[in-house]
């Protein structure tokens, strides 16, 4: 079995891409140019600045309502005012030859329109999650990027992250026996005036928000998809923050398998983004699960056969390339290969489908 450090070293120089890219094994310096579409919070300072470390990524271009942001993070990444657009003018770009592909990261309510103009303008689309707030926007985006025979993946960057690829690992290999159950949990306190609080922006609560990262957990931990989904939702704090959508939400998921998930999300109170994993075998715990640095993973394990039990304990570093950069890389070498992305559009359309079914289960409207 590998070690922890081999793990981590093949992880950050490989999991991100299935295969070198040609171009990369001949010396190229080929990097696909990224249009950035919302300067937020998880573009500024996180996406943008995980290009400066990508082996084929960079920004090219930006797309925002404000013109003086655009103008100091075009010039702290080298990006010509030529190449800065508003809303209105942003298809503008399908005649921009540096710019192949799109980050979406605007409120959840803006990716279906965002992704649809970007492919339509030809270009490939990294949109952020959830995908969108409909079902039926999500099946659009897919059509869209299919009609236009551009890639469309969802940035799920757990499924590229090495403590999570590790935690995969171990399962996929039988260390914990037959899995029985799994725990998780995600969640913090919002505060009022977030646009995360408007129905009409979010799509949702912290379902959409935080407990989607458990819902896709549990989908990738097992391997399987839910057969059956019951949840339940609450407002405990009736200080308005919670007039259009859940300040709480637990369900429950059965798989084909049998396991049982069990899974809570809150915007009420401050979860640590954990998951665990109960097997016939022993368990594996990783808490925190889901944050951009700091994660750690434990487990404890017995051979079939009997004998002294293996314990794990991995914190995981601050890595260098960054959990974003790592993405990028990976839907970069996805471009450069023609290849499929592992969390294309229709892995988001399945969390989508099935948080719909999480919502009229408690008895609040589907998506």
């Amino acid at each position: 079995m590998l070690t922890r450090r081999e793990f981590t070293r093949l992880a950050v120089a490989g999991a991100a891409s299935q295969a070198v890219s040609p171009l990369l094994a001949q010396g190229g310096d080929r990097k696909v140019g990224y249009c950035i579409i919302g300067l937020g919070r998880i573009s500024m300072d996180h996406f943008m600045p995980g290009t400066l470390t990508s082996r084929n990524s960079r920004v090219t271009g930006i797309v925002s309502g404000h013109r003086e942001k655009a103008l100091a993070q075009a010039a702290k990444y080298g990006v010509p005012e030529s190449s800065i657009y508003s809303y209105e003018n942003m298809d503008q770009f399908k005649n921009n030859p540096a710019i192949e592909a799109v980050y979406v990261a605007l409120p959840n309510s803006m990716h279906a329109e965002y992704t649809i103009r970007s492919a339509r303008a030809g270009k490939h689309v990294l949109c952020e999650k959830p995908m969108a707030t409909t079902v039926a926007d999500s099946m659009a985006m897919i059509k869209a990027c299919k009609e236009a025979n551009k890639k469309l993946m969802i940035a799920y960057r757990c499924h590229y992250e090495p403590t999570n690829l590790r935690a995969m690992q171990l399962i996929r290999d039988g260390k914990l026996g037959k899995i029985q159950a799994i725990e998780s949990a995600n969640g913090f306190k919002e505060k009022a005036g977030e646009w995360r609080l408007d129905r009409k922006l979010a799509g949702g609560g912290p379902l959409m928000d935080m407990g989607v990262y458990s819902l896709n957990a549990c989908r990738y931990l097992t391997g399987e998809e839910p057969i059956d989904l019951k949840g339940y939702s609450s407002v405990i704090d009736h200080d308005g923050r919670f007039d259009t959508v859940e300040e709480n939400l637990s369900w429950t998921m059965k798989f084909p398998s049998g396991v049982v998930a069990s899974c809570n999300t809150s915007y009420g109170a401050q979860m640590n983004g954990f998951y665990r994993v109960h097997g016939s075998l022993g368990f594996l715990y990783a808490e925190p699960a889901f944050p951009y640095q700091g994660l750690h993973l434990t487990a404890q394990f017995t051979d079939p056969g009997g004998g002294k039990p293996t314990v794990l304990d991995e914190p995981n570093p601050d890595l260098d390339p960054s959990q974003f950069t790592l993405e990028a890389n990976y839907f970069s070498d996805c471009i450069l290969q023609d290849k499929t992305p592992k969390t294309a559009g229709e892995e988001g359309l399945l969390d989508m489908q099935y948080m719909s079914k999480i919502y009229e289960s408690c008895g609040l409207p589907g998506l």
